[in-house]
């Protein structure tokens, strides 16, 4: 930590001690849990909300900047850098109020969001219908990867795959039954490419391989198959929160 960016932080001894400082200058309450990297250049700010994450809180190393990002269920909802250590003690405490994106970004100019975030707060079919339709627009500007194209609208066109999260890796689908990262990964497919067959996989970075097919239609039929039964729309959360 550069002292001459930072002297408020050096002066409380690190950035956890700095924002509980300065939230007791604003005659607010907050709790400061660890940041990933350490005292001094990292923090969270604990929030009320279970399903929320601690809003995390790190440094610039070459300016004095800080940077917060929020997440819930896998997905980063609100993030933005501020020079104001102010600023983030009221986006720590807008964060763990649970207060709605329009509100932060309302409340706080320095925060933005994604589309996808946006979609995380309509519920998980309007997250899968965004990403579903992102990856269409990626496929039709891949035009010289015909069996890319080919393989997304035959997995958009079938039902029990285009109710789940889509995603790449590699230009290989993911098929996943919750919204957020970690996946919880149900089904992956190879797309053709230069004659090569399109192949199915559990899992998009596996070495096993369940089968092959020769057209996109194929191969989605062939991933269907190895589809729970009982598999339904995708929900909200991580892999990690099944195990």
């Amino acid at each position: 930590m550069d002292s001459d960016l930072y002297p408020d932080l050096a002066a409380a001894g690190s950035l956890a001690a700095a924002l509980e400082q300065r939230a007791a200058e604003l005659g607010t309450d907050l709790t400061v849990v660890p940041g990933e990297w350490g005292p001094l250049v990292s923090a969270g700010i604990a929030s009320s909300v279970p399903e929320r994450k601690p809003l995390s809180v790190h440094i610039g190393a070459e300016s004095r900047w800080f940077g917060v990002s929020g997440w819930i269920h896998g997905v980063e909802l609100i993030t933005g850098t501020t020079s104001d250590l102010a600023d983030v003690v009221r986006a720590g405490v807008a964060w763990g109020q649970g207060r709605s994106l329009r509100e932060l970004r309302a409340g706080l100019s320095f925060l933005r969001s994604s589309k996808s975030a946006e979609a995380y707060e309509r519920g998980p079919a309007a997250v899968v219908e965004l990403q579903w339709r992102t990856m269409r627009e990626q496929a039709a500007e891949e035009p010289g990867f015909t069996g890319f194209g080919e393989l997304v609208e035959a997995a958009h066109a079938e039902s029990r795959l285009r109710q789940l999260y889509v995603f790449s890796s590699h230009w290989t689908l993911g098929f996943s039954s919750c919204t957020g990262f970690p996946f919880h990964n149900e089904v992956a497919i190879v797309p053709s490419h230069r004659g090569s067959p399109f192949r199915v996989k559990r899992h998009p970075l596996s070495d096993g391989v369940l089968g092959e097919a020769s057209t996109a239609e194929e191969a989605v039929a062939l991933a269907v198959r190895h589809l729970p039964t009982d598999l339904g729309p995708a929900v909200a959360g991580t892999a990690e929160q099944d195990e």
